[in-house]
């Protein structure tokens, strides 16, 4: 067992300590300027069952940081274990939907279909955390599938090591 204080000597131990927690996967969607993008998220969690609301948070080092947090509304799809290829996609290019079947919400955000579970939301409150932005969204309708949920814990995609 190691013990220590987090601080910026210790910021590797840090992430993998907190990496210890096994997470769900998601692509959040938004519908920007310049049309459909995309961003790979595992910062996501229930906060309210009433009213319904989630929590997710975009890291402030992303370029992509201000597009997503100040989003009007916004979708979160819980990706199934074999949509990898789809969270390696986002977590790379984001904004480029090539090869990424959509369709439009009502309030016309980009919705992947097939997937485990999507939350439409709008955004109710952001607020400042550190490095990232706490951005909470009501949810406005939710598509429920089934399946086993990808996850990623100690750097490993669902028990599988990383490439």
């Amino acid at each position: 067992m190691t013990v220590f204080t987090p601080d910026h000597e210790h910021a590797r131990a840090f992430r993998d300590a907190l990496g210890s927690f096994a997470t769900g996967v998601t692509i959040v969607t938004i519908t920007g300027p310049d049309g459909a993008a995309g961003m790979t998220v595992n910062s996501f969690t229930s906060v309210s069952l009433v009213p319904p609301l989630i929590l997710w948070s975009p890291g402030k080092f992303s370029n992509r940081h201000d597009l997503f947090a100040r989003a009007a509304h916004f979708s979160v799809h819980v990706l199934r274990e074999e949509q990898r290829p789809i969270a390696d996609h986002f977590a790379r290019t984001g904004v480029d939907f090539t090869g990424i079947a959509h369709q439009p919400t009502p309030e016309g955000v980009p919705a992947i279909p097939d997937v485990l579970t999507r939350f439409d939301c709008a955004r109710e409150a952001a607020h400042d955390a550190g490095d990232h932005t706490l951005v909470v969204g009501r949810v406005l309708r939710v598509e429920a599938g089934q399946g086993r949920p990808l996850v990623f814990a100690q750097g490993q995609w669902g028990g599988h090591r990383v490439d």
